[in-house]
């Protein structure tokens, strides 16, 4: 492999590897020449600025020219030595004449040298007034996004109801599944536990005059009329709105929705509407079950504390609810069915970002729904005292 570089008189070459070559040679004036030759390519092992560095230390030039001597191939390299050299020059204020370099390295030079640099700044902290400004416009877009949702969901079930919603029913049945028989061993484990619980407490109390034996009326009044339903919202919250929400915001991270729009499905029929109209039918059904379980609950406290026999303690029960009672409480379930799915959904879709949000989606839809149903259950406890219900 013959040498890069050779002396020759009037030149002192610069160390470099075969292929690519560099030439420093003074002019008569004193200028600094630097001729490139041969193939410069990353590939390759490439001449450093370094050296022409050095040689402006050593004795310095008014003014550097780079020329052409005889480039082969090159790629992005050359453009990289080239720029190290401007460089190298402009911090010791030579001037550059870089002419004699085909005009494309010139173009890329000029890309390169002219490119901004982002310089990040500390942005000033806001004040209590533009912070509070922007917190009431955030909270303002949110709630105007939610009541277009429900607006829109509302639009989506009547559609439903003239047999116009697109989905799949298969997806529907699927759900109904999922949020009623797969539901069923949660809610009928959680509803014993508070049979059992308001039990003691009423054994506890009722104890002090002498009035045991209505036990059996007042754990029925609260499992039947309040509690069923309440206490199966609440295991619904955590354990299907958490899901809807969960499953609709990954969707949305994904991109999935945008696809459904492109392909001509709007989402909230094809993905809000099955889960609202699972979660509302099959709430009913788990409450009557939970109404079952709690009964049972404090059936067991009952048979065992004070010694009642099973077919009294229910005979006592069937006399103290009525049927208001069973029927309020079967509408309250639906009712919460309807809020955690439309939490559930509604939070889902205004999920954002990465996929923490996700979790975030979930955690929000289930605090929502908690909440929701709390308040509804006191604006029904309202309701049914205004009608003496």
């Amino acid at each position: 492999m013959r040498e890069a570089f050779r002396r020759i008189a009037g030149r002192r070459p610069v160390t470099a590897s075969p292929g690519a070559t560099v030439e420093l040679r003074r002019a008569d004036d004193a200028s600094l020449r630097v001729r490139l030759g041969g193939g410069w390519r990353l590939a390759e092992r490439l001449p450093r600025v370094d050296e022409v560095e050095r040689e402006l230390d050593r004795t310095r030039a008014p003014r550097v020219t780079i020329e052409d001597a005889g480039l082969g191939a090159w790629d992005s390299a050359l453009v990289v030595f080239v720029g190290g050299v401007l460089d190298r020059c402009r911090a010791r204020g030579v001037p550059v004449d870089a002419r004699g370099l085909p005009p494309e390295v010139g173009r890329l030079l000029a890309v390169a040298q002219e490119a901004p640099v982002a310089v990040e700044r500390a942005a000033p902290r806001p004040g209590v007034l533009e912070r509070t400004g922007v917190a009431v416009l955030e909270r303002y877009a949110r709630l105007r996004a939610a009541v277009a949702f429900i607006g829109e969901t509302a639009l989506a079930l009547g559609r439903f109801g003239g047999r116009r919603a697109r989905f799949r029913s298969q997806d529907l049945w699927l759900l109904v599944q999922q949020s009623g028989a797969g539901a069923l061993p949660i809610v009928a484990l959680v509803n014993f536990l508070v049979g059992i619980i308001l039990a003691f407490v009423g054994i506890t109390q009722l104890r002090f005059f002498g009035a045991e034996a209505f036990v059996a009326d007042i754990v029925g009044i609260a499992i039947v009329r309040d509690m069923g339903a309440l206490i199966t919202g609440i295991t619904l919250s955590g354990r299907s709105g958490g899901a809807f929400a969960a499953q609709i915001a990954s969707m949305k991270i994904t991109q999935e929705i945008d696809a459904l729009r492109t392909f001509g499905f709007p989402p909230v029929e094809f993905l809000v509407v099955p889960r609202i109209l699972a979660l509302t039918a099959m709430t009913p059904f788990l409450t009557l079950f939970a109404d079952a379980t709690g009964v049972l609950g404090g059936a067991v406290v009952a048979t065992t504390m004070l010694q009642q026999p099973l077919s009294g303690y229910m005979r006592r029960t069937a006399l103290a609810v009525t049927a208001g009672d069973l029927v309020g409480g079967l509408v309250k379930g639906a009712t919460y069915g309807l809020l955690i799915a439309l939490t559930a959904t509604l939070r889902g879709m205004q999920a954002e970002g990465s996929a923490a949000r996700v979790g975030d989606a979930a955690t929000q839809a289930v605090v929502t729904a908690i909440v929701a149903i709390i308040a509804a259950c006191g604006v029904y406890q309202y309701v049914f005292f205004l009608l003496g219900w």
